[in-house]
């Protein structure tokens, strides 16, 4: 249930929650640009626990792996790339990609393209975006739209450079994101195509989830994403360099900072299922500022929709001759 403010307060002391706003905000943006807005409507306002658990100070960088290596014409440079892969995904399910030969300017166009998009005015979104979503009937402090790429494209009509951006975009990730599985399929020891042809990807589920979490006046109780884990097998993420994304590794949430013409790459909940619990699909959060305006693209990667997700059966097997 939604936290409400406190009864009882010194009239001194300022409320750090509101009953909900007019029926006209209906965005989380409309809402964050309210004139003189201080406070932050009770449906927004997360439970200390187990949302806002501390984040950790912790030094460990988070796996970096350069996608041009697996390419190379030099067969230690690629073997030790796919190594890295497997430890990435057994100890942190995360990892950073860079040389991965999507341009910078096609990054920035789609990321410039969406804060056009969530720039319109709400008639022209509606029926497109979804502006917030709850959460054990809590709103999320963040305004998305989910578009479905692949085996079919959609796209909306404005802003009107969208669409031929969107299209451009999500084909050269989908490349990256297919080479990236065949990489992770030879670290479990699979055929390089295992994955790919198991989960029949050359069919599968390939959407642009963008994301825009605006200032909060009380960042401490809003969340613009609780903790959860990705369904599908990986997905790609880009942002506008303003952090807020943490992953829970060893027990404890870290913050990862972005890096400049990078993806950050996660493994979904199909991985671990396929890997036999070998690789972990891990949990994270976004949590929100009261400065900056956040966008971040994911681009998550599923399987086709007929496609049944099970255990490897060599993994199995080999689990059973330990």
């Amino acid at each position: 249930m939604a936290t409400t403010a406190p009864t009882g307060s010194p009239p001194s002391q300022p409320s750090l929650t509101h009953p909900p706003p007019p029926r006209k905000l209906t965005t989380v943006k409309a809402l964050s640009e309210s004139s003189g807005l201080s406070f932050i409507p009770s449906i927004y306002t997360f439970p200390k626990q187990p949302y806002h658990e501390p984040v950790s100070d912790t030094k460990e960088p988070i796996p970096t792996i350069d996608f041009s290596l697996l390419a190379s014409s030099h067969p230690d440079e690629r073997s030790e790339t796919i190594r890295e892969f497997g430890k990435a995904c057994r100890d942190w399910g995360f990892f950073m990609v860079t040389n991965h030969g999507v341009p910078e300017r096609m990054m920035k166009a789609i990321i410039e393209a969406c804060r056009e998009f969530f720039g319109l005015p709400e008639e022209e979104k509606r029926g497109i975006s979804i502006f917030n979503e709850s959460v054990d009937e809590i709103l999320c402090w963040r305004d998305y739209v989910k578009i479905f790429q692949h085996p079919e494209f959609h796209s909306p009509n404005k802003p009107p450079s969208f669409r031929e951006i969107a299209l451009e975009y999500s084909k050269r990730v989908r490349l990256v994101a297919r080479e990236i599985i065949r990489g992770i399929s030879e670290s479990l020891g699979l055929e390089k195509d295992y994955i790919d042809e198991t989960l029949n990807l050359e069919n599968g589920l390939q959407l642009i989830a963008a994301n825009l979490y605006p200032p909060c006046p009380r960042p401490e109780l809003a969340m613009g994403l609780p903790p959860h884990s990705d369904h599908g097998i990986l997905t790609l993420l880009i942002q506008n360099q303003i952090g807020g994304l943490q992953v829970q590794h060893k027990g404890k949430w870290v913050n990862i900072d972005p890096i400049p013409n990078s993806f950050l790459a996660n493994i979904g909940d199909h991985i671990e299922i396929l890997s036999n619990g070998k690789y972990k699909s891990v949990l994270h959060r976004a949590v929100v500022n009261n400065r900056d305006v956040r966008i971040s693209i994911a681009v998550p990667h599923g399987p086709a929709l007929d496609a049944i997700v099970s255990p490897a059966s060599k993994l199995v097997e080999d689990v059973g001759n330990l």
